[in-house]
């Protein structure tokens, strides 16, 4: 294992932040795995999960059983992890700037397309280094401004070139779920079956810039752009890329974070990264991919103190009641009802909210959204 640290740009003097990644394995020996935790810093799951993670990778790499390279971040965000505000974590949103960390990563497809569209051949996989290198030679150039820019460089220099992602995060409250792009759900699939995913949300583009779609979107992209200028040549999909939600905040504990542990290492044991002699079937899945313009987010009309009637992983039919937001100044309660059938994967740890705020989440089996697909 190799471990480096990751100067980020100064922001202040005498102060610097530094992002850490562990590598194992040989780079260029077979297929590179990325994987990163709490982008969102207050997300702490997977920082857990990558504790327990870490050793299983030592103890593959000491007796050969690396075939081709791992990097792991178990801290990808440490601007947002040492932010606080009245002893409360803000790891979502930059202070300085109220940027999302997971939002506004760059459009590689525009970036590289002049670059790569008359170098394109008949060998798909030379196709992929090409485009590789363009997005090494974007970075390269790439000069950061600020410290969060930094941020976003570096993750992006770990991550550009491999061949799948996890990035992952969690929800307030809630289930185990997966966002992932259409074109990387087929190479995904085994993963989001052995950790156990009660709800998974696919889109083409949700919208908003987040790095595992800034990752995997510039393949599919490219490949609409050549194609739209009459070039045909062959363009893989070079990265698969998944955000995964280890339940809700709350859930930390070496319980939970050594079975996810275990699943990320039994799915690389899957597609053959870590040759262990064991190679696990895939579980059988708990649920069906639904669209992410399928999913309703539930929001109270008015403000008042929530309780809710359902606890995540729910199973709603249109009509049910999911929460009631109670005045008590006027003594009046507002019921809140599922719009869709569908799992109710995601809620608010809060229970009191002002007028308009998000509720929860039900993953409908129909798209009936459209524009951005994201929260803020």
């Amino acid at each position: 294992m190799q471990r480096i640290d990751h100067a980020l740009l100064s922001p202040s003097l005498g102060s610097h932040k530094t992002l850490t990644s562990f590598h194992f394995g040989t780079a260029g020996s077979g297929k590179k795995i990325y994987i990163q935790a709490s982008l969102h810093a207050e997300e702490l799951p997977g920082m857990l999960a990558s504790f327990h993670l870490r050793p299983l990778l030592e103890a593959a790499e000491a007796a050969g059983q690396v075939a081709g390279e791992i990097v792991l971040v178990p801290v990808s965000n440490p601007i947002g992890l040492a932010q606080r505000v009245d002893h409360k974590p803000m790891g979502r949103f930059e202070l300085d700037t109220s940027e999302n960390f997971n939002r506004h990563y760059p459009d590689f497809a525009k970036a590289v397309l002049p670059v790569v569209q008359d170098k394109m051949g008949p060998d798909g996989a030379a196709n992929v280094a090409l485009v590789r290198q363009a997005m090494a030679d974007y970075l390269a150039a790439w000069a950061p401004q600020t410290e969060l820019q930094s941020l976003r460089k570096t993750l992006l220099s770990l991550a550009f070139d491999a061949d799948i992602v996890l990035d992952l995060h969690c929800d307030c409250e809630g289930v185990m779920h997966f966002y992932c792009e259409e074109s990387c759900w087929p190479t995904l699939a085994p993963i989001a079956h052995f950790m156990g995913s009660r709800a998974i949300l696919l889109a083409k583009d949700s919208g908003g810039g987040p790095i595992d779609e800034c990752l995997s979107g510039v393949w599919w992209r490219l490949a609409e752009a050549l194609k739209a200028q009459g070039i045909t040549h062959p363009l893989p999909q070079g990265c698969c890329t998944t955000t995964i939600e280890l339940r809700g905040e709350l859930d930390v504990t070496h319980a939970y974070a050594q079975q996810d542990a275990r699943a990320i290492f039994g799915f690389l044991e899957h597609i053959g990264v870590l040759q262990t002699g064991n190679q696990p079937a895939v579980p059988a899945p708990l649920c069906q991919p639904t669209p992410l313009a399928g999913s309703e987010t539930l929001r109270a009309a008015a403000p008042g103190v929530v309780t809710f009637a359902v606890e995540p992983g729910s199973t709603l039919r249109t009509g049910d009641l999911v929460a009631e937001v109670i005045n008590p100044i006027e003594g009046t309660v507002q019921s809140v009802r599922a719009g869709v059938d569908g799992v109710f994967y995601a809620r608010i740890r809060d229970r009191y909210v002002t007028a308009g705020c998000e509720l929860g989440k039900i993953a409908g089996a129909h798209a009936f959204r459209t524009g951005p697909l994201l929260g803020d």
